[in-house]
Formats: structure tokens, C-alpha cells, sequence
């Protein structure tokens, strides 16, 4: 029951993207910034196209090695993707969490700035990650 409280944080208020969801639209974004098909990027990343398809859509959640491998595959670093789905859900929690149509917009919000070169990076700044007990 706690986990569907954490979902839907007050009844009637449209539940929260999950970090699933935002993660395939962004790698979406990124493959589609390249003008790739599934198939090339998922080649480059070992991974079915099936399976990158169900990824993108949010309808499966990766492990972090096939994270990394999709990262390596669309030339960028699991740090830097995992900075760009954190900043996309935390502004799709000032515009309005479940909104399909601001998942959509953030994830393709800067989306070449995450395939630069390392050298014209301006570096990240450190990032807490704790998980709920």
C-alpha cells in the first residue's frame, strides 16, 4: 500500500513518471539526435531491437550494465544520461508529474549537449542518490 501512496501522492493528482519511462524517452531522443534505427543502435549496444523498443516505451526496466551499454552505444556516459532522466523528472515534477507530453519535452530538452565531446563537458555537479527504506 505505501508503494501505491508514493505513486499517487494525493488522490485525483496524476501519478509520478517513472525513472523507466523517462529513461526510454530520453535514450529515444538521443537515437533519434543520431538518426538511427532501433537496429543500429541496439547492434552497437548487443541488445535486441525488440528489447530497445520495449525499453524506450518505458515497458521494461534495464539493468544498469544494459544502461551503460545503451549509453556507450549512443556515445555518451552512464553519468552524464543518468544526470539528463534526473533533470527531466525533476521538471516534470515542477510542470506537473504524468504529463506524457512534458516527458516528452524534457526528454528531448538538450539532448545534444549530452553527445559532446568529454573536453567541452562543464562538469556535473556531484549527485546524492539514496534509496527509500
Amino acid at each position: 500500500m505505501a508503494e501505491i501512496t508514493g505513486i499517487f501522492p494525493q488522490w485525483g493528482q496524476a501519478p509520478e513518471p517513472l525513472w523507466r519511462e523517462v529513461l526510454g524517452r530520453r535514450l529515444r531522443a538521443l537515437r533519434a539526435d543520431r538518426d538511427e534505427t532501433l537496429a543500429q543502435t541496439a547492434e552497437r549496444a548487443g541488445i535486441s531491437p525488440q528489447y530497445l523498443s520495449e525499453i524506450e516505451r518505458g515497458r521494461k526496466e534495464p539493468s544498469s550494465e544494459m544502461i551503460a551499454a545503451l549509453a556507450g552505444a549512443l556515445d555518451t556516459t552512464l553519468a552524464d544520461l543518468t544526470l539528463a532522466v534526473t533533470e527531466d523528472l525533476r521538471r516534470l515534477s515542477r510542470v506537473g508529474a504524468g504529463s506524457r507530453a512534458a516527458i516528452s519535452r524534457a526528454a528531448g530538452a538538450g539532448v545534444a549537449g549530452l553527445s559532446r565531446p568529454a573536453a567541452t563537458r562543464t562538469p556535473a555537479p556531484p549527485v546524492a542518490l539514496a534509496m527509500a527504506a
